[in-house]
């Protein structure tokens, strides 16, 4: 149950975006740069993937599985990847730069100060970028915060995996500028 009187027909941030327009605004741009827009070298997957480990290590129920669901579609609908990368980044099928910089990601999410010299030479070695580094940080940060907003005045967060895979579809189609439909409208078979 939401700690305030938030918009039913919306789970997670979604909620609190209808809730409060005004703060939604600069949230959904960060978060269409981080991870939807162009970027020079991490594909949208790889940058959902940093967001839904980072989420997952929070334990956030919706950002870990909204944006797992974001991830696969943007993977060719790879499940198998989002679930490794969450199980563990250093053994999933994935490359030895998004290793690294998962690795980046879990130590911003522990703490800022937890990433040392040795994790960027790491990553460094392995062809990312400094603005692969920069960007990780800020995703892995951003999500914190992200996380910490969901769950912080307990939104909804239903136990519905069809609806989190429709939800994905559309923001790995769409980005986050659009705005949500009504869960009532999603026409899911399985109930909520």
């Amino acid at each position: 149950m939401p700690l305030i009187n938030l918009p039913s027909e919306f789970p997670g941030i979604r909620s609190l975006f209808m809730y409060r327009p005004e703060t939604a605004a600069p949230l959904n741009h960060l978060v269409q740069t981080l991870l939807h827009d162009p970027h020079p070298s991490l594909s949208a997957g790889e940058r959902e993937l940093i967001a839904t480990y980072v989420s997952s290590l929070n334990t956030c129920k919706y950002c870990t599985t909204i944006h797992g669901a974001i991830a696969k579609h943007q993977l060719g609908n790879n499940a198998e990847i989002v679930s490794s990368v969450i199980a563990d980044p250093e053994t999933a099928p994935v490359s030895d730069k998004l290793k690294a910089l998962l690795n980046i990601a879990a130590k911003v999410q522990s703490g800022g100060k937890n990433v040392t010299p040795d994790d960027v030479e790491r990553a460094r070695n392995t062809g990312a970028s400094d603005i692969d580094i920069h960007d990780t940080v800020l995703i892995a940060a951003a999500f914190c915060m992200y996380n910490r907003y969901v769950d912080g005045l307990a939104t909804w967060q239903p136990d519905n995996d069809e609806l989190y895979d429709k939800m994905g579809e559309q923001r790995a189609r769409e980005g986050y500028l659009t705005p949500p439909p009504k869960v009532t409208d999603m026409n899911l078979t399985e109930t909520i």
